[in-house]
């Protein structure tokens, strides 16, 4: 993942809360919405405990999760710039911030130990490999206790775009535009180029970077899931696709 944490540490990170052009708080609770809807009933009383929020950034959804009453919340990222704003947003919540890659996951949590474990935005998508993946997916089940879930949102990016479909606006205000531009070049993964134009004493700068992302077909991912053991539920997380697993409970 060398290549994404390069992408994040040169380009993403300090554009990272900005490019969604709401508010940090606006945006928590977007997430808590999400989070409510795919994580209920689990979060009733007797399912609230520890959760993980995997590839956390800022924190948005590490937030979310603990002012919905889970505690502790464990924040895995591999950038060190993004864990500081989190930390700046925290405040007294029970939130613990590990700068780490998410296949670590088994190093900070113990089997059967986490009541809820997220991994949204479309940070599964920067795992190197498919086998990755469903290294990951075996990690989380084992992770979870029985009833916990899994709850991932994701692009699926599995159908090539062409033409000026491949330039994406993501955000822009009087002093900066950023667009995306997506260079399907592979069928397993896409390459994708950030180019950001800051206006800086009446002058346009360009700053760029460029990291791989996973193409995932939705029912790849759907039937990984179902392999490793969980119960599968697709739905919508806003603009992203959402996949929440189950852990059965023993019978």
């Amino acid at each position: 993942m060398s290549d994404v944490q390069d992408h994040y540490s040169n380009l993403l990170a300090k554009q990272y809360t900005w490019m969604f052009g709401m508010s940090f708080s606006a945006k928590v609770a977007e997430q808590k919405a999400i989070l409510a809807d795919a994580l209920q009933p689990a979060t009733d009383d007797s399912g609230l405990g520890l959760a993980v929020d995997l590839g956390s950034g800022p924190g948005f959804q590490t937030i979310a999760l603990s002012e919905m009453g889970c505690s502790p919340v464990l924040a895995l990222d591999t950038s060190e710039s993004l864990l500081k704003e989190l930390q700046l947003h925290q405040k007294e919540l029970p939130v613990q911030t590990i700068c780490a890659d998410l296949l670590q996951l088994g190093q900070f949590v113990s089997p059967a130990s986490a009541n809820a474990i997220v991994c949204m935005g479309d940070t599964i998508t920067h795992l190197g490999t498919r086998d990755a993946v469903e290294g990951l997916l075996g990690s989380v089940f084992d992770a979870l206790v029985p009833g916990g879930r899994f709850v991932i949102s994701y692009r699926d990016l599995s159908a090539e775009a062409t033409g000026l479909d491949r330039f994406i606006p993501v955000y822009a205000d009087e002093d900066k535009v950023m667009t995306c531009f997506l260079e399907f070049d592979r069928t397993d993964t896409v390459m994708v180029h950030d180019l950001v134009y800051s206006r800086v004493n009446h002058q346009w700068l360009l700053e760029k970077s460029n990291y791989r992302k996973l193409r995932l077909p939705i029912d790849w991912l759907n039937d990984a899931m179902v392999r490793v053991g969980f119960i599968v539920h697709k739905g919508q997380a806003g603009r992203l696709l959402r996949l929440v697993g189950q852990k059965p409970q023993p019978r």
